[in-house]
């Protein structure tokens, strides 16, 4: 049985806080493999950090999608990319969706990481034809996450004990996250210089080292002041550098499997279910967009590039679209 791939072996500072899947990756060495198998990968994620900007678990992803492909053409006597061809990648794609078990999404994801990588093989010289140029992206049916009630939201909000520091302190993180939209790593990430007061807005560094500036509204505000002047100095004691605004019990900053938790947490406690960072991201859109909130609106504010994935990310209710039939269609 071959060891488990190991991204990080060719990425320069590997993320801490990568996705439980990744990190899986990082416990056990790789293999040893032949230079014309490493050289590629390595320019190839370098160029995805230093000259696309790319988030570091997308290039972690990336990193663990090739070692796949790897360890799957040298078990295959397939020893360098030059070997690589459209006959190849295929039969790999069906050993990932059945021998691995991989899901549709995840087999799209690998088929995604193939054919920007091959296509950098062919501009890098490192091979002459692209061998995946004919291979289409498979159309994946998109799952939303579910969307909470204002009331359910109203619950969630109510379930941490603001008699304790880190209770105050989960109030801040829920309320916060709900009137911006937050990331779960772009509220881990966030400092203190990052909170405008006046302006009631915070600056938020997102996918791709992107900065945008959300508003944060009145009640997140008033919470967020609650932890700050109450909670987070008891949090600190010694720790008086630390510039992060959301802090463990230790006074240490909370990542972004933290957060995770606090929410699962807080949920259970509210009486709810399947709730996680996205589901208060797409709650938060959602209510903007029923509210009447334009879509360009919701997309500057999610901090999305491209506004189909704003559409997919938020979902108007049957309420709201018959509302718009009745009132604008002229035979409704």
């Amino acid at each position: 049985m071959r060891s488990a791939p190991n991204p990080s072996r060719y990425m320069a500072n590997p993320s801490a806080n990568t996705e439980r899947h990744a990190s899986l990756a990082l416990q056990t060495d790789s293999p040893p493999h032949t230079p014309p198998f490493e050289q590629p990968v390595r320019d190839f994620l370098e160029y995805c950090r230093l000259e696309c900007g790319f988030a570091q678990a997308t290039i972690t992803a990336y990193g663990a999608d090739l070692y796949d492909l790897q360890n799957w053409m040298i078990d295959h006597n397939v020893r360098s990319w030059p070997s690589l061809s459209l006959e190849r990648i295929a039969e790999h794609i069906q050993w990932l969706h059945k021998s691995q078990k991989l899901i549709d999404s995840s087999v799209a994801r690998h088929v995604a990481t193939i054919r920007v990588f091959t296509r950098f093989l062919t501009v890098r010289g490192y091979v002459e034809n692209d061998p995946a140029e004919k291979i289409v992206q498979p159309k994946v049916w998109r799952r939303l996450p579910n969307v909470l009630s204002q009331e359910q939201v109203e619950a969630l909000l109510n379930a941490p004990d603001r008699s304790d520091p880190l209770g105050l302190r989960d109030v801040a993180l829920l309320e916060l996250l709900y009137a911006s939209g937050l990331r779960a790593s772009e509220i881990a990430n966030l400092k203190e210089r990052d909170i405008h007061w006046d302006m009631g807005a915070a600056r938020v560094l997102g996918k791709g080292n992107k900065e945008r500036v959300v508003p944060i509204g009145d009640a997140a505000m008033r919470a967020l002041g609650e932890y700050i002047n109450n909670a987070r100095p008891r949090l600190l004691e010694n720790r008086k550098h630390q510039r992060h605004v959301f802090l463990s019990r230790t006074g240490q900053p909370i990542t972004r499997i933290v957060v995770w938790q606090i929410i699962k947490r807080q949920a259970k406690t509210a009486g709810l279910s399947d709730v996680h960072p996205h589901t208060l991201r797409h709650s938060f859109a959602t209510h903007l967009l029923v509210g009447g909130a334009d879509l360009r609106v919701v997309q500057e504010l999610l901090g999305h590039s491209d506004i189909k994935t704003t559409e997919l990310y938020t979902h108007i209710d049957r309420s709201r679209l018959k509302d718009v039939l009745t009132r604008f269609h002229p035979r409704a």
